[in-house]
């Protein structure tokens, strides 16, 4: 059963990764990454990675993103789309998003095995201090809605 008191979400669960699995999705998958930054890094967790001074959320981000890209392309996947938001057109206002991501793997075991890589996971820190927010959608194509 979900957890409907947490407020932030940061890292999958495993009953989480586990439902993603059983899903048995053949080809790939595009994960829809919904992300709040801090106003500044929190590394805490992670001191070993915190730069010399203060740096906010965003800047932690995109720490992660330069360590990350390698490995997730050499993993087969890619960042389709970038962008900044705010608030919702159709949402609860003040609950928008600072950044989306649209990242496509070819498919949901080359997913696990780029997040389990032991060289990538040395550069989730920076991720971790970043975000006081997320959310992680897998996505399929839908043959069955014509857009």
């Amino acid at each position: 059963m979900p957890d409907s008191s947490r407020s932030n979400y940061l890292d999958p669960s495993d009953e989480a990764a586990a439902a993603l699995l059983a899903r048995n999705i053949s080809g790939e998958v595009v994960m829809l990454n919904l992300l709040r930054f801090r106003e500044v890094a929190d590394y805490s967790a992670s001191p070993e990675l915190a730069p010399a001074e203060p740096i906010s959320g965003r800047d932690a981000y995109q720490k992660y993103a330069e360590h990350t890209l390698p490995f997730l392309q050499a993993a087969g996947g890619s960042v389709l789309y970038s962008g900044t938001g705010e608030d919702f057109l159709i949402g609860p206002p003040g609950k928008g998003w600072d950044l989306v991501l649209l990242v496509r793997q070819k498919s949901v075991a080359d997913f696990f095995a780029f997040a389990s890589n032991q060289e990538f996971l040395k550069g989730l820190g920076h991720r971790t201090a970043a975000l006081m927010d997320s959310r992680l959608l897998p996505l399929v194509d839908s043959p069955t809605v014509d857009v």
